[in-house]
């Protein structure tokens, strides 16, 4: 990837914190920011260009005028996409986001054809599904932003209950980026140390717990989503495939046969690479495992499902 381009759409707190980032670690030559609303992407990538004489390389980030300045991008992060207010029903925030996503979707594909799409609008599998249904592009291109921020904030839980570790922590998650994921401890660990090995059964259940109320507790307290892990969470994936780092993280990809399933977005390890998605990991799983696999996998169907009855696909 000689150009190295990165295209955020959405300049929110999210994709903005993103591009803070990915500018701050100088992996990549130029970001553009593209937001329906133009101001606000020109005041953010005038902001953060600004910040960017105290990074390790001269970063370019420049502000969309229009879709057409997203030409040529290696990765396309898109962020896009609006809250559930408290008068919507889930079918309600399922459409509107996934008319934005079409939107979105189409200028992706007109003007970086090429490009490896990085889905983190919500609800997350459910349009990283629907990026794959509008570009029946090869399904490694397309990666759904999902355990990268769910095995962060597990991270983060565990070090507040254990006090040591910070930074040697390694987390695996699986399932659905919501209710339904599913942390596997058994293969996380602190300095290679299963966490078995140092924490109760009940210890777990309760960093489990806080794990999956992380997104909510922020909620609670900002009055606004979290950005800064999300961003870096980006950061982290955008990194691993510009440098071909091929690392283990999972995410929410495209089945087809593996963990026996098909035609589904749901979280699993894969290999971040050039390529996008170089291989997806089957772990073997329990009964106990399986079933919760299931209780995820059906969940996003149903969203799926939703849509479907809707004649988005049509």
């Amino acid at each position: 990837m000689i150009g190295r381009k990165v295209g955020i759409v959405g300049a929110g707190f999210v994709g903005a914190t993103a591009a803070y980032s990915l500018t701050m670690t100088g992996r990549c030559h130029e970001v553009v920011l593209y937001d329906i609303n133009s101001d606000l992407a020109l005041g953010k990538a005038m902001d953060i260009g600004q910040s960017t004489c105290y990074s390790p390389q001269g970063t370019i980030v420049n502000a969309a005028k229009d879709a057409s300045d997203l030409k040529d991008c290696d990765i396309i992060v898109i962020t896009a996409g609006v809250p559930r207010k408290s008068d919507m029903t889930r079918a309600d925030l399922l459409i509107i986001n996934a008319k934005i996503m079409k939107d979105v979707v189409h200028n992706v594909m007109k003007y970086s054809p090429n490009a490896i799409i990085l889905c983190v609008s919500n609800p997350l599998d459910i349009m990283t599904y629907v990026i794959h249904q509008m570009t029946g592009w090869d399904r490694r291109r397309i990666i759904g932003m999902a355990g990268a921020l769910d095995g962060a904030r597990m991270a983060y839980e565990i070090h507040k209950k254990v006090g040591y570790g910070s930074g040697q922590t390694k987390t695996m998650l699986i399932g659905d980026h919501g209710q339904n994921m599913i942390p596997i401890p058994e293969i996380s660990t602190i300095g290679g140390v299963p966490l078995e090995q140092i924490l109760t059964k009940k210890e777990m259940e309760d960093i489990i717990a806080r794990t999956k109320n992380g997104g909510a507790q922020i909620v609670k307290h900002l009055g606004t989503s979290a950005y800064y892990a999300p961003g870096r969470a980006i950061a982290v994936m955008v990194e691993a495939i510009l440098d071909d780092s091929q690392i283990i993280m999972p995410s929410s990809v495209m089945l087809d046969g593996e963990y026996g399933y098909k035609d589904v977005c749901v979280g699993v390890p894969v290999i971040l690479g050039n390529n996008g998605v170089e291989k997806i990991i089957e772990l073997d799983m329990d009964k106990e495992t399986k079933n919760k696999f299931k209780i995820s996998v059906d969940s996003i169907r149903d969203g799926i499902d939703i849509l479907k009855e809707n004649n988005f696909f049509e």
